[in-house]
């Protein structure tokens, strides 16, 4: 069995204009896949640990070494939220915590190594053992928030996210992960898909705060009621996530 499958996403991978993918390199333990649809790619994988990443991140030797590291050291962890290190502004970018009023807010650039709630949707890895008690992922939410309900619902099925500051991936061209330039209806959506996963994992009760600060969000919500309830029954039934255990997500 391979160490790491790779699954690179972002771009033009449609069947009429395919976007070339070269992987940077190659190792026997290793496996690269590229396309938009990550439920086809998680499926074709076989590797221990999975590494979504968008196109725009660099993986290299240096990361998967340092992710190896943290596998090693940490052997209780099923998932890694890797920080990004944007060369052009020099800043870094990381996972985020749980807030009451945003809903998610990112750790601070000098955060210590702590469980999160989510990883920055461009990069995060996880172990094929949670992958597989975790399930689809739910391809009908903006990437944006693909990777936070995937992280959430992971929670249900007996897995942690931690967040490792020396874990860090690299930005390869000068776009910016994260810098939302979308259009203000695509904002809407992202916030109204953040809402969705927030309540299929954790219930209305705990986002009350963060529901009656977006109202349009909240419509959302009670409007796909019936839906989401049943993906919340079904994230749930069998949880092993309790009270104590969001308290650190903050």
């Amino acid at each position: 069995m391979r160490q790491f499958d790779v699954l690179v996403w972002g771009g033009n991978d449609s069947a009429n204009s395919p976007e070339p993918f070269t992987p940077p390199f190659t190792d026997k333990a290793l496996g690269w896949f590229y396309g938009n649809d990550l439920n086809s790619n998680v499926e074709n994988s076989e590797a221990e640990w999975l590494v979504f990443v968008h196109r725009s991140i660099a993986i290299d030797r240096q990361f998967l070494n340092d992710l190896a590291e943290c596998i090693a050291g940490y052997p209780m962890v099923d998932a890694f939220a890797p920080r990004i290190h944007d060369v052009q502004s020099g800043k870094f970018l990381s996972g985020y915590a749980l807030d009451k009023k945003a809903g998610l807010s990112m750790l601070c650039e000098n955060a210590k190594m702590r469980f999160v709630a989510a990883p920055h949707p461009y990069i995060a890895a996880f172990s094929r053992r949670i992958v597989q008690r975790t399930g689809r992922l739910d391809d009908a939410l903006t990437p944006s928030v693909q990777m936070a309900d995937y992280a959430f619902r992971m929670l249900h099925a007996g897995g942690k996210m931690f967040s490792v500051p020396y874990l860090v991936a690299n930005t390869q061209n000068a776009s910016t992960p994260g810098k939302n330039s979308e259009k203000p209806q695509a904002e809407l959506q992202a916030k109204n898909d953040l809402a969705y996963a927030l309540v299929k994992a954790f219930g209305i009760p705990q986002n009350i705060r963060f529901l009656a600060r977006n109202p349009k969000a909240f419509y959302f919500i009670w409007k796909n009621r019936k839906e989401l309830f049943e993906k919340r029954d079904k994230a749930t039934l069998l949880s092993k996530f309790n009270k104590q255990d969001i308290a650190e997500l903050y």
